[in-house]
């Protein structure tokens, strides 16, 4: 899986669907997900996660990308159960962590306890509510322009001036094509 880095992980997980394969199709997938995005600690075991753990971050996912999509262009109050299921997400508690020393004697992030799914799900969803209520995060909010690229970030660079979600990818993809088209009209 390529996990892409939005900026928020709340992004992060609109993203896992925004590309032309599902990255989240299996419960093993969302497995590597949680642990790539840093939702759980690495070697945190995942022994409990199964379908409903998917079904119910899919879920999220989907109301989350509702939520920006209205927030990038649509009606001011689009989908208001959307907003009402990320904010009854969000209010439930974050996992516990604490700090342990690692084999090397370094302190580590553990988990206080087996991580529970409507904890990890608080925590993206307190991300999208953070996001949308945050004015400055919310002015830095983009969807690339790439022709069929649909992935959200947040524009960090200096001038906010920034086109694609990768200028490795999409950006070189359109400095191609505009190159093409400057050759074929000669």
């Amino acid at each position: 899986m390529v996990r892409f880095d939005s900026g928020r992980i709340c992004l992060d997980l609109v993203a896992t669907g925004a590309r032309e394969s599902e990255q989240l199709g299996r419960v093993e997938e969302l497995s590597r997900w949680l642990l790539a995005a840093g939702l759980v600690p690495r070697d945190t075991p995942l022994a409990g996660i199964d379908d409903d753990w998917l079904a119910r971050f899919l879920e999220l996912r989907r109301c989350v990308s509702q939520l920006i999509h209205a927030e990038l262009g649509g009606p001011a109050d689009a989908a208001p159960a959307a907003l009402d299921r990320v904010n009854a997400l969000a209010a439930a508690a974050p996992p516990g962590v604490r700090a342990v020393r690692g084999a090397d004697g370094g302190l580590v992030r553990t988990l206080s306890r087996a991580p529970e799914c409507g904890a990890l799900l608080a925590v993206v969803a307190r991300d999208a509510v953070d996001l949308l209520t945050d004015p400055e995060a919310r002015s830095r909010l983009r969807q690339c322009e790439g022709d069929s690229c649909r992935l959200l970030y947040l524009d960090t660079s200096r001038g906010r001036r920034r086109r694609w979600c990768s200028s490795e990818a999409c950006g070189n993809r359109e400095r191609v094509a505009r190159h093409r088209r400057r050759l074929a009209a000669l």
